[in-house]
């Protein structure tokens, strides 16, 4: 499952391929959503949530309210399963994902990161990525991947920076468990599924903020 970007999207693999898939793009019902998808996802596939035998969740980057809704929820799902969790980079999913329509490497992936910014980094082809991700304004980063693709919807928002914008915009569950079960199958470890946000939530408490405390 992953909610790191504006779609909530859950899929069920079976170690080998996508069984069910679910996806939804809604900026700001992450809450609402992801479990319906959930239920959705096991009842197309006709199995139950107990036979699950692990999860995968994309820890970002993203923004700070919709990534804490998918990690909370894979974690209560490995707690009450007793299944392992595993986390995986949002935008190493889309970059594998790319890959599976045809593009080839080297590219980069960017997503919206809000405040005229977006989450982005480079990749070697589908499956490499060259360094760790980042956060920056458009601007700022247009002469380091000119002439590169750009993947995401980073990328089509702002064209002037990122004029080759290609798809898909969003992650995919599905594309993000294929390459978990890719890398699990060659004994790689995953990451932990802790939050990479890059930077401070957005609501924060303001400065010069005065305690009211009753006499």
């Amino acid at each position: 499952m992953d909610t790191a970007t504006p779609a909530v999207t859950v899929a069920l693999h079976d170690g080998t391929s996508v069984i069910a898939s679910s996806g939804q793009v809604d900026a700001r019902r992450h809450g609402e959503l992801l479990l319906p998808a959930v239920d959705r996802v096991l009842a197309e596939a006709g199995t139950k949530l107990d036979a699950v035998t692990g999860v995968v969740v994309g820890v970002g980057p993203g923004p700070y309210t919709g990534l804490r809704v998918g990690l909370v929820t894979a974690a209560t799902f490995g707690s009450a399963l007793s299944v392992p969790v595993h986390g995986l980079c949002t935008l190493d999913g889309l970059a594998y994902a790319a890959g599976q329509a045809g593009l080839e490497g080297p590219f980069a992936v960017a997503t919206d990161a809000r405040r005229k910014e977006v989450y982005w980094a480079r990749y070697e082809d589908a499956r490499t990525r060259s360094g760790e991700p980042a956060v920056d304004r458009p601007a700022d980063i247009a002469e380091a991947l000119a002439g590169l693709p750009v993947v995401g919807a980073g990328a089509v928002l702002y064209p002037d920076a990122f004029p080759d914008a290609r798809g898909p915009e969003h992650v995919a569950a599905g594309a993000l468990a294929a390459l978990a079960a890719e890398r699990l199958a060659a004994g790689q470890e995953l990451l932990e599924p802790q939050p990479l946000y890059l930077r401070r939530p957005d609501a924060q408490v303001p400065k010069n903020y005065k305690v009211v405390t009753p006499k």
